[in-house]
């Protein structure tokens, strides 16, 4: 697992199963982004509506891009 350099990106919820508890970020600049509930810095119930503005750090692990602390904006 290779971690991310610290920098911060925007984007926005393509979907989010909130059962599932997981879902894809769309990048301004880039491919679509795997994130899981455990990202999200939120108290309580994690979750992310489809459409929602996030700003977020990205981590390279062995299944792909995934987002890690996740802001709604």
């Amino acid at each position: 697992m290779v971690e991310d350099d610290g920098e911060r990106l925007n984007g926005q919820v393509k979907w989010f199963d909130s059962e599932k508890g997981f879902g894809f970020i769309e990048r301004e600049d880039g491919d679509d982004v795997f994130v899981h509930f455990s990202a999200i810095n939120e108290d309580g119930f994690r979750n992310l509506e489809e459409g929602e503005d996030v700003e977020f750090s990205i981590e390279e692990t062995d299944k792909g891009l995934q987002a890690q602390n996740v802001v709604k904006l």
